[in-house]
């Protein structure tokens, strides 16, 4: 049985799952390239990220500040020297790229990624849309540009997220979308 792909299903969609219908199946994969053109509308980011990274309640806004630092400090800047500011020494780790563990993803940054520090920068240019906090967690999403495989030297905008758990003042825990081997370029 084949699993249900996770675009819209059309009715020759739906018919070409049931009957395995070529015809229905080549009318369903022209109802995916136009959805898929569709779908490549360009969204707004914001033109300055640091403002996200507040919140008027004091716990939240002190979550988001946590999360700031991990991504211009560490993510950014490069300067994972200061990762035990903003990690916990247990920090666990759902990309499947690094193990968890403070020590374990800072070595996954500075020898396996050979990220080496760079000047401070007073702002954040991320491609930042939105960054959105509840209890102890706070969620970043950004704009990715992605090859495009349809289109030599193409590409269109995606978006990516990052998830942190924080606990006791420091992030705890950690999800992306990452696929194995995939390190994608936020910048």
């Amino acid at each position: 049985m084949r699993l249900l792909k996770l675009l819209p299903l059309t009715a020759a969609g739906l018919v070409a799952l049931l009957t395995g219908s070529a015809e229905a199946q080549s009318a369903e994969a022209q109802s995916a390239e136009v959805h898929s053109a569709q779908a490549r509308e360009k969204f707004s980011i914001a033109a300055t990220a640091e403002p996200l990274f507040t919140s008027p309640n004091p716990k939240l806004n002190a979550n988001k500040r946590v999360v700031y630092h991990i991504i211009r400090d560490l993510l950014v800047a490069g300067h994972w020297e200061l990762a035990d500011r903003y990690l916990s020494s247990r920090y666990l780790q759902h990309n499947p790229n690094a193990a968890s563990g403070r020590t374990a993803v800072v070595n996954f940054f500075t020898q396996v990624l050979k990220t080496q520090p760079k000047p401070m920068p007073k702002q954040v240019r991320m491609g930042i849309v939105a960054v959105i906090a509840e209890a102890d967690l706070v969620v970043v999403t950004y704009r990715r540009m992605v090859a495009d495989p349809k289109v030599p030297g193409g590409e269109y905008a995606t978006t990516w997220f990052d998830m942190w758990r924080i606990k006791d003042g420091k992030a705890d825990e950690h999800w992306d979308p990452a696929l194995l081997g995939e390190v994608p370029d936020l910048q």
